[in-house]
């Protein structure tokens, strides 16, 4: 099941966002739960942020951002992750065809993300529910922690 998230995740989204194994593959850096929170108050009040659970538990998170004006057709789906303790059970794959049918229900026509290119797990699993490959973003993320910038692939679901 797909909700909006509350004030109650707070702790949830934050833990999954600073995860070692999740978080070089996600937009923010690293930092103190006290950094956060504005961040997360963002997210909260543009209502941009989902939290999809497994028997009532949350277990991953996605952000389906609206664009505007002439691309107000257009969803960009980001922050995505299943916290490690879950995958495998193919919750990826539930969490995403929801994503999906979320942006189908309000009426976007295209859903957009970028993904790490080495993040070869990611890419199979977005394909799998029917995103393509639109191209390499070269240099696109700055991982600043490590010093190092990625290629991200620009990855698009279109309806009809």
């Amino acid at each position: 099941m797909t909700r909006k998230a509350t004030e109650a995740d707070l702790d949830f989204i934050y833990d999954l966002y600073m995860h070692p194994q999740v978080n070089p593959h996600l937009l923010y850096e690293k930092l103190p739960l006290e950094e956060f929170k504005p961040i997360f108050q963002d997210l909260l009040k543009d209502e941009v942020k989902y939290i999809f659970e497994d028997n009532q538990q949350a277990v991953g998170m996605f952000k389906l951002i609206p664009l505007k004006h002439r691309n107000a057709h257009i969803a960009y789906l980001g922050g995505v992750g299943i916290h490690p303790n879950f995958s495998g059970r193919g919750l990826g794959e539930k969490m995403l065809t929801e994503a999906l049918n979320l942006a189908i229900q309000n009426d976007f026509k295209r859903v957009e993300l970028s993904v790490g290119t080495a993040n070869q797990k990611a890419i199979k699993l977005y394909k799998k529910v029917g995103f393509e490959e639109e191209g390499v973003l070269r240099k696109f993320t700055h991982l600043k922690s490590e010093g190092r910038f990625i290629d991200e692939m620009l990855m698009s679901y279109i309806r009809g």
